[in-house]
């Protein structure tokens, strides 16, 4: 699924760049918004949260038809190796750099910052919700944080033990001890698609009740807490 070293044009290099740069943007993003909700109420904790959650929907789209691809390439050629679409091939090539001779890793880092990138987007749900708690959209985004946190780390795990030389390990791989063909493949290609889909779900009904509960969530960054106007007054 890796095109030689040779042909990695100048395109795929920085929409690798940019596509890890956004990933660690979102984190940054997530982790400032996230310290800053902490202390009294900031309405721009809420815009930031607004935006963090829109560009993790973007991600997520982007993210989830990659697997969706795969799925329909399978269909049609079940006994051939896993397919990536050629956005996805000419970034995960892109990433390859890093290890040039590990011949899957670009691709592994490719799922892996995706993952991350959905993560984060489920991470601002939860941050823009801190104040609301008996809301759905919060309970929704904490299982989806939990789900999409252990694919995150099962992600996590294939990336590293392919960088230090061995098989890609993990429960889609089923623990390196398969032999790689057909078999392998159709399982590994169905095990991230019922993932991805799962996910893609609940962050979907977490959005929808976020939507539905907007102004009860907005109203904890913009109308004042009664201690507060007390505490003023005194």
């Amino acid at each position: 699924m890796t095109m030689p070293m040779g042909t990695v044009s100048g395109w795929d290099v920085a929409g690798a760049t940019l596509l890890v740069l956004w990933a660690l943007a979102m984190w940054a993003a997530v982790g400032v918004l996230a310290y800053a909700n902490r202390g009294p109420v900031r309405p721009w904790v809420y815009r930031g949260c607004v935006v963090v959650i829109g560009v993790g929907v973007l991600g997520q789209l982007g993210h989830v038809q990659e697997h969706v691809a795969q799925v329909g390439y399978w269909l049609g050629h079940p006994n051939s190796p896993a397919w990536m679409t050629p956005w996805g091939t000419g970034l995960a090539d892109g990433l390859q750099l890093v290890l040039p001779d590990r011949t899957t890793f670009g691709m592994e880092l490719l799922h892996l910052t995706g993952n991350f990138i959905f993560l984060a987007g489920l991470a601002g749900v939860m941050v823009i919700t801190r104040r609301a708690r008996r809301t759905r959209a919060r309970r929704w985004a904490k299982m989806g944080v939990w789900m999409q946190g252990l694919h995150g780390l099962e992600h996590l795990v294939l990336t590293l033990s392919v960088a230090f030389g061995s098989r890609a390990i993990g429960l889609s791989t089923f623990f390196g001890l398969v032999d790689p063909g057909p078999g392998l493949t159709t399982y590994r290609v169905w095990w991230h698609f019922a993932a991805n889909v799962a996910g893609s779900v609940i962050f979907g009904l977490a959005l929808y009740h976020l939507w539905r509960e907007r102004r009860e969530v907005r109203a904890t960054f913009f109308v004042r807490p009664l201690a507060d106007v007390t505490r003023q007054a005194a």
